[in-house]
């Protein structure tokens, strides 16, 4: 009964992910493919003429679109058009600030040169001695900067994830040199935030070692044998 239990906790590690990983992109392939497909004529829809649906559709057609309006973006004739849209959209009271804040934040995301959650670090937070991971944002800016106390460094934005979901935390300025940076990326911290640290960065390459120290005391074993039966 314990090797049927190992061999099934076994099974579960090895398609466990595999099934999680499989379902996500399921999913998310499914949830675009729910906006897009409605907007396409059924003459164009490939399910149209087979006898199945084609999942993922939806998904390509979205990214050729929006790779296409970025292109024509990036010429005048679609520079002027984003520049009227984005003139009518700062006339509507009510849309204008939705509007600039969700540009502001994707901008910022998705720049190349942005410094947005580039860097992950600790912060003594929420008591002495205890110590949480936030990630690094830009620096303040504007009357923010002005009203902050100068004191004797300057000042970075944070964030502060919960967990087991990162969508939620805290927010708040702190001068850099209470910040101690970290030499681990964001995904590692993410990983280590929604795992409740239960997977620490660093853990894969130490079970590798593991494995390989395991595997060589088997070998040594093995290479032992004769010699005792001799």
């Amino acid at each position: 009964m314990g090797r049927i239990r190992n061999y099934f906790l076994t099974g579960l590690i090895v398609t466990g992910p595999i099934a999680v990983t499989i379902w996500l992109i399921w999913s998310f392939v499914s949830w675009v493919d729910s906006f897009i497909t409605p907007l396409i004529p059924p003459a164009y829809r490939p399910e149209t003429y087979l006898p199945w649906p084609i999942p993922g559709t939806g998904l390509v057609i979205a990214v050729v679109g929006l790779t296409l309006l970025g292109f024509l973006t990036a010429n005048l004739v679609g520079r002027s058009l984003v520049e009227l849209g984005e003139g009518l959209l700062n006339r509507m009271p009510i849309v204008r600030p939705i509007y600039k804040t969700m540009k502001q934040i994707f901008e910022t995301l998705f720049s190349k040169s942005g410094s947005s959650f580039r860097k992950v670090a600790l912060v003594e937070f929420p008591a002495p001695g205890m110590w949480s991971l936030v990630f690094i944002s830009t620096p303040p800016g504007g009357d923010v900067a002005d009203k902050l106390p100068v004191k004797d460094g300057d000042y970075v934005s944070v964030f502060l994830a919960c967990t087991p979901n990162p969508t939620t935390g805290f927010f708040f300025f702190v001068q850099r040199k209470e910040l101690i940076e970290l030499d681990i990326s964001v995904e590692n911290a993410m990983t280590l935030l929604i795992s409740a640290g239960m997977v620490q960065p660093g853990a894969d390459k130490d079970a590798q070692k593991k494995l390989a120290s395991m595997a060589a005391t088997a070998r040594a074993a093995q290479g032992a044998k004769p010699e005792a039966v001799a």
